[in-house]
């Protein structure tokens, strides 16, 4: 099934559809069960969303916030992820349910805390995925999505929530969700804005299966079906 392509003409345009219609999607997760769970990416466009989230009439108080992934800086870090959306999203809507990464503590153990976390939450058993009800993730310039890098070997792993991975290139220690858990999201949103994204996204989404090489095709060639959002800059 083709992905749901929806373009705009900039990034704060298509930021503030992306916030749209995952405020939609969670409504609805909240009225069929009580509450509602997402996964926020991080980047520059993300602020543009969150922004517009913040301006929007929506109670957050049945909803469960997760990160898709995080940078190992401490949370006050200019780096943080988490740090962006407690500016401009959790402060000005008073989420009180927040399941940050520990970022501050090594890697690897920040990584098998945040498994605990989520494991807990989605009250799951070591074998199984929880089931976010919206993952909203970005596209880099690579073709990477979440902290899921070319070549990086964990692309391949169905079965892990979170780990740790050393992307060589930046050089720096991510805390990234795993492919296993982005492939059993009830709902994925993508957000991607700019020129550099193009080639990329041609990549992902008329290119051969090739998720090691291009790890955002993880979302197009193996998902339910994603809704992007864009603007022209990366796509004409």
């Amino acid at each position: 099934m083709a992905p749901d392509l929806r373009t705009f003409p900039d990034a704060q345009t298509a930021a503030e559809a992306c916030g749209q219609h995952i405020l939609q999607l969670l409504q609805s997760a909240i009225t069929g069960n009580g509450g509602a769970t997402l996964a926020i990416s991080g980047g520059s466009t993300p602020k543009l969303m969150f922004a517009a989230m913040a301006k929007a009439k929506f109670d957050w108080k049945l909803v469960h916030l997760f990160w898709v992934d995080e940078r190992a800086v401490p949370r006050d870090d200019e780096q943080s992820n988490y740090r962006h959306a407690e500016e401009h999203l959790i402060r000005p809507c008073k989420i009180r349910h927040v399941h940050r990464i520990p970022a501050e503590l090594p890697p690897k153990q920040a990584a098998k805390h945040y498994t605990s976390d989520i494991r807990e939450h989605f009250q799951i058993a070591d074998g199984e995925l929880p089931h976010f009800d919206v993952v909203h993730l970005g596209i880099g310039a690579d073709a990477h999505t979440a902290s899921l890098f070319p070549g990086e070997p964990l692309i391949a792993d169905r079965q892990g929530i979170a780990a740790a991975v050393y992307v060589a290139k930046i050089p720096q220690w991510r805390i990234t969700l795993l492919p296993g858990v982005l492939l059993a999201a009830r709902n994925i949103a993508v957000l991607a804005a700019g020129e550099d994204k193009k080639q990329a996204l041609q990549a992902i989404l008329e290119g051969p299966a090739a998720p090691v090489e291009f790890p955002a095709q993880i979302v197009v060639k193996y998902t339910r079906r994603p809704v992007f959002f864009l603007d022209q800059a990366a796509t004409e």
